[in-house]
């Protein structure tokens, strides 16, 4: 019997929404705008906080990066040589006083071109160590990295990329062939997979040619000259950057005080930059946390906003309907009976609202990447959110006109015009 009497609580109310199909959608589009937005809010977020993280995670978590900069002295002076950057005497400190460091790999870079053939290209001439592709998270699709043999007998071997393979050789022999990269000939011995668009975070882009470091010290010497991009200035660099690799992110932040005070006592003039791609994880993490709250709390207005609009058209249809209610009261409903009646009109609405709502919230981020190219990503949290407190306003905001409608006096109720 208690389940028949829910059931016809149920119809009755179904029945009702039904009969004013209008009201009910308008009713309604309070709760699909704001979880629509919330859905949509929380997407872009996440998209670009992934983007941000992907971008950091790149660089690893157990590294501290060291890259030479220009002091801010050396770049107001007008002189032709500008000599800065890091030294080969600071691998030998780092070594010395880091015990916890698994790798230390220096890179050094020369802008210049290659030639193959009749085809020349601009390149990036990176000499460094074996250990430098544990760093990289691209495969070697062709052929071997760089080993210890070829820095200890510096070797005039090269690995390319991907790209300069296509652009620039026959990609079926490829391997053994040799090209020419600032007046030296180098042999090619393995070819990594690159994209065919720079990532400055990545530790390999498309152009880049890698030799040996002990190969690019015995040709072009320990501080090689080259001249800046679009400019007459000269600069003289040993090393462009240094990785330090420690063994487990436990080491990380130790191993990046200690290295932070050899480099301040070696390095007076501030020409060098430290990054802890951990820290910088753990920075963006805790943005993202709040990026997101914010982003919930102002659409969570919206969701607020269509919960006041249910509670008002509830109390208009409280008073539009006295004289049903009272007939219902007079003919044996008890206030039970009431209130579940109004209170599963406004549950229906909300939820009903927040499915569509729904779809629309996952429908929106894919249409803002196809037209923005901005990256979103819609998580299973921000949808049961989205849909949890559309629901818990339908029920919290539809209690009152309930109540309000099963305290009406049934004899006031039958006498209203």
């Amino acid at each position: 019997m208690h389940y028949q009497s829910v059931m016809k609580t149920v119809i009755l109310g179904l029945r009702s929404l039904w009969l004013h199909k209008l009201r009910s959608c308008l009713t309604m589009l309070g709760i699909i705008f704001g979880v629509g937005s919330v859905v949509t809010m929380l997407a872009v977020g996440e998209g670009a906080s992934q983007q941000a993280l992907d971008k950091i995670r790149k660089l690893g978590a157990n590294n501290i990066i060291i890259s030479a900069e220009m002091p801010q002295n050396a770049q107001k002076e007008r002189v032709r040589m500008k000599i800065f950057g890091l030294k080969y005497n600071d691998i030998k400190s780092i070594e010395e006083t880091c015990k916890r460091v698994r790798h230390i790999i220096p890179q050094k870079i020369i802008n210049t071109q290659s030639m193959a053939g009749n085809k020349q290209m601009d390149v990036r001439l990176i000499g460094t160590s074996e250990t430098f592709f544990n760093l990289v998270d691209r495969p070697l699709l062709a052929g071997r990295a760089l080993s210890p043999f070829d820095l200890d007998n510096a070797t005039e071997v090269c690995v390319i990329s991907e790209k300069i393979a296509r652009q620039q050789m026959n990609n079926d022999y490829t391997l053994g062939q040799h090209i020419m990269v600032k007046n030296r000939y180098f042999k090619i011995i393995g070819i990594l997979e690159s994209s065919d668009q720079s990532d400055q975070n990545s530790f390999i882009q498309p152009q880049d040619i890698i030799v040996p470091l002990t190969t690019l010290r015995k040709y072009y010497g320990d501080s090689a000259i080259e001249t800046t991009s679009g400019s007459t200035t000269w600069e003289k660099v040993e090393l462009h950057k240094i990785y330090v690799q420690t063994y487990s992110t436990d080491d990380i932040e130790m191993t990046a005080q200690s290295v932070e005070r050899i480099f301040e006592a070696n390095h007076p003039e501030k020409d060098y930059s430290i990054s802890v791609p951990l820290a910088l994880l753990k920075q963006t993490m805790e943005t993202r946390r709040m990026f997101n709250i914010v982003l919930g709390a102002i659409a969570g207005i919206s969701l607020l906003v269509g919960g006041i609009g249910i509670m008002n058209i509830m109390l208009a249809n409280v008073t539009e309907r006295i004289r049903e209610i009272g007939i219902r009261r007079a003919i044996g409903a008890k206030k039970i009976h009431i209130v579940g009646q109004f209170l599963i009109e406004t549950v229906v609405l909300s939820v009903l609202g927040g499915l569509i709502g729904i779809v629309c919230g996952i429908s929106l981020p894919s249409l803002i990447t196809y037209f923005t190219q901005m990256p979103t990503f819609i998580t299973s949290g921000s949808i049961l959110l989205a849909f949890g407190i559309s629901a818990s306003i339908g029920i919290l905001f539809g209690l009152y006109p309930a109540y309000r409608a099963a305290s009406l006096d049934p004899i006031k109720a039958l006498r209203n015009e």
